[in-house]
């Protein structure tokens, strides 16, 4: 180092910072990583990819752990060991031509299927009750024979109808503005969904009732029912769910397993008690797929009420703690969708759909790590039943539709680059092939788009 002219050392001043100067912040990956977690979070077609990727990959694995559940009752049945898995793999496909057409529909054509699929649910769940029609499983009179190893559950189709059916009431009431006089808000709302709970429960269904109940719930709050509107109708559901729950030794049987951790006597809580054998003999990486000890005779319903505990113990606490982010990410998506809709019926439809996924998630996994009653009712998108996935894959297909109707969501789809030689418009629709068209569509789609994200 070079001295002065002095020959002494330079002199090395520090400059004094102003007293409450504060220093320069240092980059916190942290902070830089939740800012991208949040402009992330913020896109248009997040809720669109949460949605559309959550339900693929709950559905994925709910086939996967289908096969590995199913296949010691399906040998013990004398059936081949995939049985099961090949009437849920067919379910799936044909629930994915459902899930496909319905998210290309226009909200239109939704609103115009709303009556004739009530309709159709109720001259089915009628035709439950007619001797030589209706076939009992489980002790329950609610499935329709099809021919061979095929059946129906009419109650499953029930939820989806007063869904839609409900949305396209409430809206029209809304645009007429008659939703602030109590009357019409609960009529004829609240009688038809009392006739398809009595339908529901002349078969002994109680679980699925809890769900339309939700539903019923969900669009009158959505609906914005007063308080001691609200309280009253669920005033007169809990007297009714009471009456029905003391009238049935089934039902009170099921209720005092909650917590049990012994199967008692008569091995009345034989069922609950062996889910959390399974669930706490999964670890957290669980036994391995395929590798479930329960599932050989011990546990009943291995493949479809119970097949979150078999998910626990061959996959662990890993395992389910994935279920439940899916489950979590697609309802938070749901509810993202209904509450930036300007439209009224998209709000109830989603906000109807997400109540009823949601609801049916809570119930199932509620009953198997034992805080709730065993109600009966599948986990959505991934028990095994046909009946109950074809209806939760077009409601899914419905919730994929209302999020690309979004004008953002809109307006980024049409920001993307062109496939095949053709681009995609606002719908998902394929347009002309000429350039000059598509540089038309970008400079139109970039002044409706205020945040400049995809």
């Amino acid at each position: 180092m070079a001295g002065s002219r002095t020959g002494r050392p330079p002199v090395q001043r520090t400059v004094r910072r102003p007293a409450g100067a504060s220093r320069p912040r240092r980059d916190n990956p942290v902070r830089r990583l939740h800012a991208r977690v949040q402009k992330a979070w913020d896109r248009p077609l997040t809720a669109y990819y949460l949605i559309f990727g959550g339900s693929l990959l709950i559905t994925v694995l709910g086939l996967v752990m289908v096969y590995s559940a199913s296949q010691i009752t399906a040998l013990q049945m004398s059936l081949p060991g995939s049985f099961f898995f090949r009437k849920q793999f067919l379910a799936a496909s044909i629930g994915a031509v459902l899930l496909l057409v319905a998210s290309r529909m226009p909200v239109k054509l939704h609103r115009a299927l709303a009556y004739p699929i009530l309709a159709g649910a109720v001259f089915m769940m009628a035709l439950v009750q007619v001797p030589g029609i209706g076939m009992s499983v489980n002790g329950n009179q609610n499935w329709i024979s099809l021919g061979g190893s095929f059946q129906i559950q009419p109650s499953e189709f029930g939820k989806l109808a007063l869904v839609l059916w409900g949305a396209d009431l409430l809206a029209r009431k809304q645009d007429k503005r008659l939703l602030s006089q109590w009357k019409h808000m609960l009529v004829p709302l609240v009688p038809v969904a009392f006739m398809l709970l009595g339908l529901i429960m002349l078969g002994g269904d109680m679980g699925t009732a809890i769900i339309l109940t939700a539903i019923l719930f969900g669009l009158l709050w959505l609906a914005g029912a007063p308080t001691r509107l609200f309280v009253g109708v669920l005033s007169i559901a809990a007297t009714l769910g009471v009456i029905l729950i003391r009238t049935s030794p089934n039902r009170m049987a099921r209720l005092q397993c909650i917590g049990a951790t012994d199967p008692g006597p008569g091995d009345a809580c034989w069922q609950a008690v062996h889910g959390i054998y399974a669930l706490a003999s999964g670890g957290i990486f669980g036994s391995g797929l395929g590798a479930s000890v329960e599932k050989w005779g011990q546990l009943p319903e291995a493949h479809t009420d119970f097949i979150f505990a078999v998910t626990g113990e061959e996959l662990g606490l890993a395992g389910t703690l994935s279920v439940l982010a899916l489950f979590a990410a697609l309802g938070y998506a749901g509810i993202r969708v209904a509450g930036r809709t300007e439209d009224p019926f998209v709000r109830y439809a989603a906000g109807g759909v997400t109540t009823w996924i949601t609801a049916q998630a809570v119930i199932n996994i509620g009953a198997v790590l034992g805080l709730l009653p065993i109600a009966g009712v599948p986990l959505p998108l991934f028990s095994y039943g046909g009946s109950a996935l074809l209806p939760t894959m077009f409601a899914i297909g419905l919730l994929i539709a209302f999020a690309r109707d979004e004008p953002a969501a809109r307006a980024a789809l049409a920001m993307r680059p062109r496939r095949f030689g053709r681009k995609r418009g606002a719908g998902g629709s394929a347009f002309a092939r000429s350039p000059r068209r598509w540089n038309t569509m970008r400079r139109r789609a970039s002044a409706a788009r205020p945040s400049g994200e995809r």
